[in-house]
């Protein structure tokens, strides 16, 4: 199981800021298509990616227990 954390944006327009892939291994490439298709969150090619609470670039892969983030940017006034 690797666990997907949305947050600010991604997370409204999923309505949901925890989702749980039943995946032993993904790469990161694949959980973002995978989000795109399953909650439309065209958005998350903005975001920055964290894996088990460390920036990371897209070109790993993610194992049981693994948990990435994706927060977009987010303005403020």
């Amino acid at each position: 199981m690797i666990k997907v954390l949305l947050f600010a944006g991604l997370a409204e327009q999923a309505k949901t800021s925890v989702i749980e892939l039943d995946e032993k291994q993904a790469a990161i490439s694949k959980i973002k298509t995978l989000l795109k298709e399953q909650y439309d969150l065209h958005a998350i090619d903005n975001a920055m990616i964290a894996v088990n609470e460390a920036y990371v670039k897209e070109n790993i892969t993610l194992s049981t227990g693994d948990t990435i983030a994706f927060i977009p940017p987010v303005s403020g006034g």
